[in-house]
C-alpha cells in the first residue's frame, strides 16, 4: 500500500474551489513531483496534505489509516511534515534556536549534528539570527527545522523559487541523503527540468486538476509541454 494517498481530494478558499478531484499516491522511498504553472493548485494540494486545509477524512490516507479530518499536528506526529513557500524562519531566533523548533516533539534519526553535516554552513551560523541568513541558506535552514521533526513524508513547497542556480543545486543535491534515511518526498516545483531530475514519479496539475501523471522516463516533452499549459 502507498505511504500517502489522496483519493478525489477537493480543496476550498472559501467558495472558490482549488483542487478537482485529485488522487495521487506516494509509495515509501519515492520523491514525487508536482510540477504546473503558478496557480495549479499545487501548493494547495500540500496545505491540505499537512492539515491546513479541510478535507473528508478518507480523502487522504497515510499508511492506510484515513487522515483527512486530523489537525496539522496530528499529522506532524504521525511524520508529515511541510516546508512551506517563504521558508517562514522565526525570525527572533537564532539558526539553532529554528532547527530545535523543529525537533521540540519528536527525537529520531534526525539530529542537530545530522542537519550540519548535511548542511555545513549552518553550523558555521548556528549562534546568528535566521535574518543573517542568505536566502539559500534560509532554505537550508528551513529544510533542516522540517527533518528535525523526523518526518517519514516532506512536503517540500517551491524551495527553489527565488534562489539563484547554483544555491539551488547545493540545495537539490542533498535531497538523495535526505531519501537514503528513509524519508520520502512530495517536491513542489515550476522548474521542470529541476524535478524531473529528482523525480521517481511526477504529476502536473493545471488549474487544480490533474492533467499528466507518470515517470519522468515515461512522458515525452511534448506531452509534459501540453498538460503544463493546457494545451
Amino acid at each position: 500500500m502507498p505511504l500517502l494517498e489522496t483519493r478525489d481530494l477537493t480543496a476550498f478558499y472559501g467558495d472558490f474551489q482549488a483542487l478537482f478531484g485529485i488522487s495521487v499516491a506516494v509509495e515509501e522511498g519515492e520523491t514525487v513531483a508536482i510540477i504546473g504553472a503558478n496557480g495549479a493548485g499545487k501548493s494547495t494540494f500540500l496545505r491540505a496534505v499537512a492539515g491546513l486545509l479541510p478535507s473528508p477524512a478518507a480523502a487522504i490516507r497515510f499508511e492506510e489509516r484515513p487522515v483527512g479530518d486530523e489537525r496539522p499536528v496530528d499529522r506532524v506526529r504521525r511524520g508529515i511534515v511541510l516546508v512551506p513557500e517563504g521558508r517562514r524562519l522565526f525570525p527572533s531566533l537564532t539558526v539553532e534556536e529554528n532547527l530545535l523548533v523543529g525537533g521540540y516533539r519528536r527525537r529520531g534519526r534526525w539530529t542537530l549534528d545530522r542537519i550540519y553535516a548535511l548542511f555545513p554552513v549552518l553550523a558555521e551560523r548556528r549562534e546568528l539570527p535566521a535574518t543573517a541568513l542568505s536566502g539559500g541558506q534560509q532554505q537550508m535552514c528551513a529544510i533542516g527545522r522540517a527533518l528535525m521533526a523526523d518526518p517519514k513524508l516532506l512536503l517540500c513547497d517551491e524551495i527553489s523559487l527565488g534562489l539563484a542556480p547554483i544555491v539551488i543545486r547545493d540545495i537539490y543535491a542533498s535531497l538523495p541523503e535526505i531519501k537514503a534515511a528513509g524519508t520520502s518526498l512530495i517536491v513542489v516545483e515550476q522548474d521542470i527540468v529541476q524535478a524531473l531530475a529528482v523525480a521517481d514519479r511526477v504529476y502536473c496539475f493545471q488549474e487544480g486538476r490533474m492533467m499528466l501523471s507518470g515517470r519522468p522516463a515515461e512522458l515525452t516533452r511534448d506531452a509534459i509541454h501540453a498538460a503544463y499549459f493546457g494545451l
